[in-house]
């Protein structure tokens, strides 16, 4: 396969007077523990992972001409006049630009092309492109940020431009990770801490089984979930007496479970189990924190198996094929615990697993998936990964 870099020298490098080029990385992450709750400002885990977005890219005088590897075709905009959303994927670059300028005067745009180490689907791929092409940008334009404002830009790039409501889960542990600690953050207080792996945790690695079938946040029902959850926070406010505030600034962080537990049975069923899923899902983040604290790696995977079976039935996503990767996961010996990683439509799921089981939890994966889905040979693939630090730009 072509690299990044050719692919720049080919479209980008051949004018009288040469480039310097450069290059921006960030890493891909996944959530063990802590799945569907960084918009209700739950508590929230998650390790980087040593794959993750290349751009290799070159200042403009101000154009920002882009290509993908993963995408046909070149997208051009100009740092001072950003266009509305296109609906295309080059619209969490004009995201990123956008959300930045509210922020500083860009005059410098980039010729880059963009190279994702794996497929794409379930890894935060979008915020790592937005993050990667941030890096850029700044160091292009002599702009330095903080962690904080890093993600905080590239939030508002998401949820304000692309039109996707996520938290900043996928921000943080892109930003904050550092190689075999998990990332534990409060995602109401921004607090957070990087427990370091105990000298009593087995050995382990990270497994990403691919589906093979790809998605986009923005066309599926993932608002329709951010929505349920801030119905059911204000209609529990309400029946508590509580102030209920904005509809928009609804979050179940904010409604105690006792007044939960007292008025669920008034909550549609979808509601409550949506809420269910919050509830018990911030209780395993918590526990799971405590375990991976102590070493305890075979407990922390029974919560995060824990953790794919409430995505699937209370929260009620994971297509067919990754439930299907899912209920293999459980069978397979070597795998410490697994579930859908992101959303769950489509895209892939994550496993901590035995390294000493790596080929025996690879074949029996692959030919359990394969059996159900044949169609799929030749891309589903498994890729296996170690935790990473965050981004190279501090």
């Amino acid at each position: 396969m072509t690299s990044a870099r050719e692919e720049f020298v080919r479209w980008y490098g051949k004018t009288k007077k040469k480039p310097e080029i450069f290059e921006s990385f960030c890493p891909y992450r996944v959530c063990p523990l802590g799945a569907h709750v960084d918009h209700q400002y739950g508590y929230v885990s998650g390790f980087a992972i040593d794959k993750g977005i290349k751009i290799v890219y070159a200042p403009t005088a101000g154009v920002v001409r882009v290509r993908s590897l993963n995408f046909e075709g070149e997208k051009t905009f100009h740092v001072d006049r950003i266009p509305p959303r296109q609906n295309d994927w080059a619209d969490y670059l004009r995201g990123a630009a956008w959300a930045l300028d509210h922020r500083v005067e860009l005059k410098r745009g980039l010729n880059c092309v963009i190279e994702g180490s794996l497929p794409i689907g379930g890894l935060s791929s979008s915020a790592a492109v937005i993050i990667a092409f941030l890096s850029a940008l700044c160091k292009a334009n002599n702009v330095r940020l903080s962690r904080a404002d890093l993600i905080a830009v590239a939030l508002e790039a998401e949820t304000k431009y692309v039109g996707v409501n996520v938290g900043k889960l996928d921000q943080s542990c892109e930003v904050y990770s550092q190689k075999d600690k998990l990332l534990f953050l409060d995602t109401k207080t921004d607090r957070y801490e990087l427990i370091p792996r105990s000298p009593k945790t087995p050995p382990f690695e990270i497994a990403i089984f691919f589906s093979g079938v790809e998605r986009r946040l923005a066309g599926t029902r993932f608002n329709v979930r951010v929505d349920e959850l801030k119905a059911s926070a204000y209609a529990l406010k309400g029946w508590a007496e509580m102030d209920c505030g904005l509809f928009s600034e609804a979050r179940l962080r904010d409604v105690p479970f006792a007044v939960f537990e007292k008025y669920a049975s008034r909550l549609p069923e979808n509601w409550r189990k949506r809420a269910t899923h919050y509830y018990s899902e911030v209780a395993r983040v918590k526990q799971g924190a405590e375990l991976w604290r102590a070493g305890n790696l075979k407990k922390f995977g029974q919560l995060v198996f824990e953790s794919g079976y409430s995505s699937i039935h209370n929260y009620e996503t994971g297509s067919e094929e990754l439930r299907t990767l899912y209920e293999l996961m459980l069978e397979v010996d070597g795998v410490y615990g697994g579930r859908f990683s992101g959303a769950g439509f489509k895209g892939c799921c994550m496993a901590l697993v035995d390294p000493a089981k790596r080929e025996t939890v690879a074949a029996k994966m692959t030919a359990g998936y394969l059996r159900e889905f044949p169609n799929l040979e030749g891309k589903f693939s498994i890729h296996f990964c170690q935790t990473s630090n965050g981004v190279d730009y501090f």
